[in-house]
């Protein structure tokens, strides 16, 4: 209870000041969002969308060039004739 007391006094003080307005709220919580996602992706190593992208298309181009490489593998081979 006397946790809760102190929380709203502060409120209350803050609010009696106008130093908090919604808007400016609203703004300060998305920048601490924003800054703990960039962080955590930061940490985990991933990368962006755009950069998925284009590692895909390069993976599905090498895929092609192996299955071709392959297909002219298994063509068979002509025997001569001998005379």
């Amino acid at each position: 209870m006397k946790n809760s007391k102190f929380v709203i006094e502060k409120l209350s003080k803050l609010f009696e000041k106008g130093l908090v307005s919604s808007k400016d709220l609203t703004n300060e919580l998305m920048n601490i969002l924003r800054s703990k996602r960039d962080e955590i992706v930061f940490r985990m190593k991933l990368t962006s969308k755009d950069e998925f992208d284009i590692l895909k298309k390069r993976v599905e181009n090498l895929e092609m060039k192996i299955n071709q490489s392959n297909n002219k593998k298994i063509k068979k081979t002509r025997r001569v004739k001998k005379f």
